[in-house]
C-alpha cells in the first residue's frame, strides 16, 4: 500500500478508543430502498463540495431558486443534488448538514427531492479520521457535560496505554500522556465523534445515503467512475458502499484500499474524469456512460482552478467543485439541468449556458437521449 492509499489508516492514530467510539453500535441496517435511477425530473440543481462554507452554500441555493432568504425550500418539484464533502476544512459544517437534513424533509413535502450523496470526507469522519476537521468546529458540539465526557474518555484511553506499556515492559509517563491527550482532544470532540457514530444523528443519517444517483440519464457522483466500477451499476455500487460502512466496517478499516468506499479507484476518490488526459481517457468515459446507460457524468472532489464549472470530453463530464470554501478561493456555483437537457452554470451574480453532452468538437460518442421511461437497474 503506497503513501496515498494509506491515508485512511494514517488518519486513525488518535487512539483505538476514539476509533471504537466512532463506530460504536455499528449494526447492519438495510440500505435505503429508493432507486438510484430516476426519470422525469423537471429541473435538477447540483452543488459540489461545500467544506463548511455554509453561507456560500446557502447563497448559491438562493441564486438557484432552491431556497428563500430564510433557507426554506422554494424549489417546488426540483431535485437538489449535493455531491458530498459537506464536511471538513471550513468552520460551519454542522450548519450545512442541518440545512441539508431540513431541506430533505421540506422538498419531499413540496414534491421535490434532495439527494445528499456521500463524499470521501463524509466517509473519513464516519470512520474516525478527523485530520481535516476545522478545530473551531468542535465548539459547536460543546455541552455542559463536555468536561465530564472528556475525562471519561481519557480514563478509557489511559487504561489502554497502561496495558500497552505493561506488555512492552515500559513505564508510562501519565502526566505527559495526559497533557498530550488534552492538547489533541478539545472540548466537543467526544460529542462530535458520537454524533457521527452509527447511532449518532449525523452518522445514522449519512450511512443511509448513496454514493451515486442517475437522473434522466445524468450520473451524479462525488469523485468519478472507472469503467470497472461503472460496470457494477449504481444499485450495486450503493449497496457495497453502504455495507462497507456498516456490517463490513471492520474489513474496511483493515484494508481500505480494497474497498469501494475508501479505495483510490472507488467512486468517492477517483479523479480521472476530472483531471486525466481527455484523449487517453475518452474510451473509459464511453464505457462508463454505456454501462450506466447515461449521457453525462457530473463530479465534484477535484477543485477547478478556474473557480468555474467546466465541461470535459465534449460535455460528457461536468466538473462542479469550484472551491466553495476559503481554502480554495471561496467560489460558489451550482449546475442547473432542465428537462430538455439544457445545462446552465449558476454563479452568485450570473448565469452561463453550457454545451449539452457531445455538442463540442469531439463527437466520437453520440449523446444519449433523455429517455423519460428509461429502464431501471
Amino acid at each position: 500500500m503506497n503513501g496515498r492509499r494509506s491515508r485512511l489508516r494514517q488518519g486513525l492514530r488518535l487512539a483505538p478508543a476514539l476509533l471504537a467510539l466512532a463506530y460504536a453500535g455499528a449494526l447492519p441496517r438495510p440500505a435505503a430502498a429508493a432507486s438510484c435511477r430516476i426519470a422525469g425530473v423537471p429541473r435538477v440543481v447540483a452543488v459540489g463540495d461545500v467544506h463548511g462554507a455554509y453561507e456560500r452554500f446557502l447563497g448559491i441555493l438562493r441564486s438557484a431558486g432552491i431556497v428563500d432568504d430564510q433557507g426554506t425550500w422554494t424549489g417546488g418539484s426540483a431535485h437538489l443534488v449535493q455531491l458530498g464533502d459537506v464536511l471538513d476544512r471550513g468552520r460551519d459544517t454542522r450548519r450545512a448538514l442541518d440545512l441539508l437534513m431540513r431541506l430533505e424533509q421540506q422538498a419531499a413535502k413540496a414534491g421535490g427531492r434532495v439527494h445528499a450523496l456521500l463524499g470521501n470526507h463524509e466517509v473519513m469522519n464516519l470512520v474516525g479520521d478527523l485530520r481535516y476537521v476545522n478545530p473551531e468546529e468542535y465548539r459547536d458540539y460543546v455541552t455542559s457535560d463536555s468536561d465530564a465526557n472528556r475525562e471519561r474518555f481519557f480514563r478509557s484511553v489511559v487504561a489502554r496505554a497502561r496495558a500497552v506499556a505493561r506488555r512492552q515492559g515500559a513505564n508510562l509517563d501519565e502526566a505527559a500522556f495526559r497533557a498530550d491527550f488534552l492538547a489533541r482532544t478539545p472540548p466537543g470532540l467526544v460529542e462530535r465523534t458520537q454524533a457521527f457514530s452509527a447511532e449518532g444523528v449525523y452518522g445514522r443519517w449519512l450511512r443511509d445515503h448513496p454514493a451515486v444517483v442517475v437522473i434522466d440519464g445524468v450520473v451524479f457522483v462525488h469523485g468519478g467512475l472507472t469503467a470497472e466500477v461503472a460496470a457494477l451499476g449504481c444499485e450495486a455500487i450503493n449497496a457495497a458502499v453502504h455495507r462497507e460502512l456498516t456490517s463490513d466496517l471492520p474489513g474496511t478499516l483493515r484494508s481500505p484500499s480494497q474497498t469501494l468506499v475508501a479505495g483510490e479507484s472507488g467512486p468517492l476518490w477517483f479523479r480521472g474524469l476530472a483531471s486525466g488526459d481527455e484523449a487517453a481517457l475518452l474510451p473509459v468515459v464511453e464505457k462508463v456512460l454505456s454501462s450506466m446507460r447515461a449521457r453525462a457524468v457530473v463530479v465534484g472532489h477535484t477543485v477547478d482552478a478556474s473557480g468555474r464549472i467546466e465541461e470535459r470530453f465534449g460535455g460528457r463530464v461536468v466538473t462542479i467543485d469550484t472551491g466553495m470554501t476559503d481554502v480554495y478561493g471561496a467560489h460558489a456555483a451550482a449546475l442547473e439541468i432542465t428537462r430538455d437537457g439544457t445545462l446552465t452554470a449558476i454563479y452568485p451574480t450570473s448565469r452561463q449556458p453550457l454545451l449539452p453532452p457531445a455538442a463540442a468538437a469531439d463527437k466520437r460518442a453520440p449523446a444519449l437521449p433523455l429517455a423519460a421511461g428509461e429502464a431501471r437497474e
